[in-house]
């Protein structure tokens, strides 16, 4: 199947007017779209709690249980705070102007366990390209017994997917670190998103190369270091993956699987109906933009809209560009999701799963 079309001409005066007003917006305070002080700051600060926690798990002073889950789950946190708020950026590009200090930044993802190389195309170039659409984003193809698309093909089991879906959500980031990468960095090699056959083996060695790392400093070593039974020490690495699984899906999930989002399909032709832009700003929600604290600790990702039709800046921004954002949005005839707080959004989400868990059709553009 050839992934979707979006027409080059619809819509480019909507184009040409935000890049312009985003772009006085930066020449008039003379900033620069790339990360601030704040950032760097937040930065530091997530690289501490994830790593610190694991140092002194590895000194072997640990000897009571609750330090031990103590520590694991202040990692998680911080393994969250990487993924969101300095990973996601240098991927994109917008962390720094140097292309170097990106490249590095994102080898934190390898740290945590993950991919940078397999994110970069599930991320930057399904999700970000084809959002909400069936088969070409890859956020939403998910396993038989769940379904988050209305054009998803339908299972008895997932009508009580929204009570089990955030067992899934926890284990999400575990089972990603274990076997998602591997099974993903051969599917695209089968899309024809890898160079060639050298590539994907090049990938695969220095893929199993960083997980054997990340799990002996997370795991084994602690395992030969904290005076403590070997099965609390895995129970409360298994807490760290379920705080940063929880955090991370739900973050992610509330943005597009939402029952005022559209789910748009190509037509016969391949071609989706709207433009680009038009069709990120239907397919994508924001939520909680007043939290102030929220912003800071998820890297922005409350303001999806932002990120999704301004993915080159910095996420430090898009809190002062909202409002030039939604402004030109409404101006040109588009909508502007929004959830006033991240709990409604969640309760909107649970009930888009239990829409999407009926055997019959749902509403979708």
């Amino acid at each position: 199947m050839e992934n979707p079309k979006f027409s080059r001409t619809i819509d480019s005066d909507f184009s040409k007017t935000l890049r312009s007003r985003v772009n006085l917006y930066f020449n008039t305070n003379n900033l620069s779209r790339h990360a601030n002080a704040n950032m760097m700051v937040k930065t530091v600060v997530m690289m501490f709690l994830f790593f610190v926690p694991l140092i002194l798990l590895s000194t072997g002073l640990v000897t009571t249980t609750w330090l031990l889950f103590t520590l694991y789950i202040i990692s998680g946190l911080g393994m969250s705070g990487i993924g969101m708020d300095v990973m996601h950026d240098a991927i994109h590009g917008s962390y720094s102007k140097n292309k170097k200090v990106n490249t590095l930044l994102g080898y934190t993802f390898n740290l945590i366990g993950a991919n940078a190389s397999v994110w970069k195309i599930q991320h930057n170039v399904l999700h970000h390209t084809y959002t909400n659409i069936e088969h070409a984003d890859d956020d939403i193809n998910t396993p038989f017994f769940l379904r988050f698309s209305p054009h998803a093909k339908y299972h008895w089991s997932q009508k009580f997917q929204h009570i089990y879906i955030w067992f899934f959500y926890a284990i999400s980031t575990l089972f990603w670190i274990t076997a998602k990468d591997f099974v993903r960095l051969k599917r695209y090699k089968t899309m024809g998103l890898l160079k060639n056959k050298d590539q994907y083996r090049r990938e695969l060695l220095k893929m199993a190369i960083w997980k054997l790392f990340y799990y002996s400093y997370a795991l084994v070593l602690p395992l030969f270091m904290v005076p403590l039974s070997w099965w609390l020490i895995i129970l409360g690495f298994l807490c760290m993956h379920l705080i940063t699984g929880t955090l991370v899906s739900i973050v992610f999930q509330i943005a597009h699987i939402m029952p005022a989002n559209d789910f748009p399909l190509p037509n016969e032709e391949g071609m989706m109906k709207n433009e680009w832009y038009r069709h990120q700003f239907a397919t994508t929600s924001n939520f909680a933009p007043k939290s102030k604290l929220l912003f800071w600790l998820i890297g922005g990702l409350n303001y999806q809209v932002e990120h999704h039709v301004l993915p080159d800046v910095c996420h430090v921004h898009y809190k002062k560009l909202t409002k030039i954002v939604s402004e030109t949005a409404r101006e040109f005839g588009m909508s502007y999701h929004v959830k006033q707080s991240m709990f409604q959004a969640i309760l909107d989400h649970v009930k888009m799963l239990r829409l999407l868990g009926k055997e019959e059709p749902i509403s979708a553009s």
